[in-house]
């Protein structure tokens, strides 16, 4: 699961050495559409064998006033509160991303959470271990008939691998391209330098010592 912020970009240099990557990025009516696009060109940049572009712009919809990251109504908050968590989003996403893995055969799918993902049910290890478990007994048959590999869903968390780890891995591998990648929530040219994505991610830089040469409209 791709969606060109810190965390997927990082995440994807740290398997990039034992695996072949296929990206998948969700546009699920996120304010952030800039990331999208920012997906497709680390894609490139990272060679993945195939990158896909999913629509379920209809989640919008679905999600109604519950949630600042798709609600134009809803001010998205400096740091965590509960509105920025999307209802079940990466089960969503990892549900679909791993229809396409059972079908190129893959034996691993991957997402980007980390130890400071604590707060989102949806990245703790738990739920990545049970929804595991469910959609390999989804496909249980195909696996005993050989049409199928057992999947596994991994992320940074699993491995005890906090933000600001996984960034000095990616930047020791893509240097000055690490500050291309795109964490703010909002609908900007550049990143707001105040929602809570954009905190985390100027902390991220200070704690691993790396000069943040990221452009940002607010710095503090």
């Amino acid at each position: 699961m791709f969606s060109g912020g810190l965390d997927s970009v990082c995440t994807a240099t740290y398997l990039t050495k034992q695996y072949d990557l296929f990206g998948i990025t969700f546009s699920y009516g996120q304010k952030a559409s800039k990331e999208v696009k920012v997906a497709q060109q680390f894609s490139k940049l990272l060679k993945f064998k195939e990158h896909k572009v999913v629509d379920i712009g209809f989640m919008k919809d679905l999600y109604e006033k519950t949630n600042a990251l798709t609600n134009s109504k809803i001010e998205i908050p400096s740091k965590f509160n509960y509105s920025i968590v999307a209802p079940i989003r990466n089960a969503i996403f990892l549900s679909i991303a791993s229809a396409w893995a059972f079908s190129k055969k893959a034996e691993l799918v991957a997402y980007g959470a980390h130890l400071g993902d604590m707060p989102y049910p949806d990245c703790r290890p738990a739920f990545a271990r049970s929804l595991s478990k469910a959609l390999n007994e989804g496909e249980i048959d195909g696996i005993k008939l050989g049409l199928r590999k057992k999947i596994r869903i991994w992320s940074p968390f699993m491995e005890n691998l906090s933000k600001s780890d996984l960034l000095k891995n990616g930047y020791a591998d893509l240097g000055e391209h690490i500050f291309k990648s795109w964490s703010c929530y909002g609908n900007t040219k550049i990143h707001c330098g105040k929602c809570e994505s954009c905190n985390n991610r100027k902390l991220a830089f200070r704690q691993s010592k790396i000069l943040d040469k990221t452009k940002y409209s607010t710095r503090f």
